[in-house]
């Protein structure tokens, strides 16, 4: 009997992991009647991170109440492992879907962050596995600093609100008397710098409202408080791989917390145990809402292909839709891939469609595959 391995992300704002891996699940069953799948939801990082760490390692769900990004109250899901590690994901308090259409880069905040690691710490935990995709902000995490009891000052002393709008005017900043935190291992979604072309601003403001003209004045705002970061903390952050993940979020988490930054995908493929079941595997079936050149940085299908790959076993994408740059996965082991929807609809549009459209390219992706066994 073949068995297929199936290994999706979410896509964000229409489908869960869980619930992509039925419907690849149930196109699997229609091509191979009787297949033996493997169910193995993903996340990078992002959105899904708690539920995946969860299901797989057994963990009981939480969550505590904190700021979500327009400061709004809200419950963040995060998960406690046997082990006694805590999983969360700032998706959870300061993610895209939460802003609701309406985005606002200059003040969407990472404040509710920083609230969630002190409930953590006061919940006992000594360890914390933070994932930071899917975020709506560009903040450079000065929010989050700010709920630990950092303090952002203007050249004239002045405390300043910590939004990305004031970051271009802090000119001091003064340190909590006392923090203590948990030990946070950062997984990261991608492995940009601060800063510059690949940067925070450059590469990821445009999805979260950042328009042309707001790009480059930003990035020097923010190169310049992280000069300010250096000088205050001793802790170089402007090209360190990772720290412009979540609008800078992963400079933050490593000046302000002393983190740890490690690429998500290859925590929780090894959690999962799926070397163990591609020795046995026909073919693996991954996917993202959407493939594209940035998929090349830590995103789930490059990490599953090339485990994939490593094994001998093709693998195919299925994914939401299929943007710039997506043929750059192809080297990465990745066979074909497959867009259930073209780019450019409204959210309203993929949720009325979006299960009915996977299914029918996941049949095509099956199709394919068994007419060149």
């Amino acid at each position: 009997m073949k068995k297929f391995i199936i290994a999706p992300d979410s896509f964000k704002g229409t489908l869960t992991a869980e619930e992509v891996c039925d419907i690849l699940d149930a196109a699997v069953k229609r091509a191979v009647p009787g297949a033996e799948t493997v169910l193995i939801p993903m996340s990078d990082g992002g959105e899904g991170m708690v539920a995946a760490y969860t299901r797989l390692l057994s963990g009981e769900s939480h969550s505590a109440q904190v700021s979500g990004p327009r400061g709004e109250k809200l419950a963040c899901p995060f998960g406690l492992l046997p082990d006694g590690t805590a999983v969360a994901e700032m998706a959870g308090c300061a993610g895209l879907p939460l802003m609701g259409g309406q985005l606002d880069p200059f003040r969407a905040s990472t404040f509710g962050v920083g609230e969630l690691l002190l409930a953590l710490r006061d919940r006992g935990c000594d360890k914390v596995l933070m994932g930071i995709g899917g975020s709506a902000t560009c903040d450079c995490g000065i929010g989050m600093a700010a709920a630990l009891g950092f303090r952002f000052l203007d050249g004239e002393g002045k405390e300043l609100a910590p939004y990305a709008c004031n970051i271009g005017a802090v000119r001091q900043i003064l340190l909590p008397e006392k923090l203590e935190l948990p030990e946070i291992t950062v997984a990261c979604d991608v492995d940009n710098p601060l800063c510059g072309p690949n940067g925070a601003c450059a590469v990821f403001g445009p999805q979260k409202g950042l328009q042309p003209e707001e790009i480059q004045p930003l990035d020097e705002d923010i190169k310049a408080f992280a000069g300010l970061i250096e000088e205050r903390l001793h802790v170089p952050v402007l090209d360190v791989p990772g720290a412009g993940a979540a609008g800078g979020l992963g400079a933050a988490l490593l000046a302000f917390c002393g983190a740890k930054l490690t690429p998500g995908i290859e925590m929780l493929l090894d959690a999962s145990g799926i070397d163990r079941e591609l020795e046995s595997a026909a073919l693996v079936l991954t996917g993202e809402g959407r493939l594209d050149g940035q998929s090349m940085a830590g995103k789930v299908p490059v990490g599953v292909s090339r485990r994939a790959n490593r094994a001998g076993v093709p693998c195919l994408a299925v994914c939401g839709c299929i943007g710039k740059g997506a043929e750059a996965v192809l080297s990465q082991g990745i066979s074909a891939y497959y867009a259930a929807s073209e780019a450019g609809r409204s959210m309203d549009e993929l949720r009325k469609t979006c299960r009915a459209d996977l299914a029918a390219a996941a049949d095509r992706a099956m199709a394919d595959f068994l007419s060149k066994k």
